[in-house]
């Protein structure tokens, strides 16, 4: 694929994604890194209809730990992995308390350095929290970028490297919702919605004229 299609692939999902961002719920850093935490084989869904319990009574590193990981897994346990996820967010926010103030560091070395935060959560804290540049590359991402050729890999990592190095500066800092919700909503991993894509013709992915005439309306997210 050469650039001025990726270009005009961009061009067209920022015209047809408007507000692009996380649907995760959060009010703070701190509220969204905890949601990514639980975000990990878990749906948006799923994390909101939690946290919006949670957050009502601990939303500070501070007051989750006078939570305890017992009182915290009961706000938590509906979502999968939460035994490792309480144990990860514990010591995650001791460690904001005692290092850092209670805040959220803003590079990717110290957010990595906290327990259950890799490098795909470190993007999204300093994508969507503090507005850096950055892609974090998803199940959803990754789908879109190498089905349509747009940044083909065969690693997460390689995946990233390649949309970094892509992706018009004009659109870095929102490419990483475009693409999550375009792959959400429209380029799904079972029957795509090619008859509905705002990049059909952009598309490089052989099978796409199978989808064309089976795909369903595309699911209104929440704006």
């Amino acid at each position: 694929m050469n650039q001025q299609k990726r270009e005009q692939i961009f061009d067209r999902l920022a015209e047809c994604i408007h507000n692009p961002t996380t649907e995760l719920n959060y009010s703070s850093p701190f509220e969204l890194l905890i949601a990514v935490i639980l975000s990990a084989q878990a749906t948006d869904k799923g994390v909101n209809k939690a946290t919006e319990k949670l957050f009502k009574v601990a939303n500070t590193p501070e007051k989750i730990l006078k939570l305890g990981e017992e009182g915290l897994k009961e706000y938590i346990k509906t979502i999968g992995l939460y035994n490792s996820k309480a144990k990860n967010i514990i010591e995650t926010c001791r460690i904001l308390v005692e290092r850092y103030n209670g805040e959220i560091p803003r590079t990717r070395k110290e957010l990595e350095a906290l327990p259950g935060v890799g490098r795909k959560t470190a993007n999204v804290i300093l994508n969507t929290a503090f507005g850096e540049p950055v892609i974090a590359v998803d199940t959803h991402i990754f789908r879109v970028a190498n089905r349509t050729r747009l940044a083909p890999g065969k690693t997460v990592r390689e995946v990233e490297d390649k949309l970094m190095k892509i992706t018009p500066k004009r659109h870095l800092k929102d490419a990483h919702h475009l693409l999550i919700l375009h792959g959400r909503y429209t380029c799904t991993a079972r029957k795509p919605k090619c008859g509905a894509c705002c990049i059909y013709g952009l598309c490089e992915w052989p099978e796409r004229s199978k989808y064309f005439n089976t795909h369903q309306p595309v699911t209104t997210r929440k704006t």
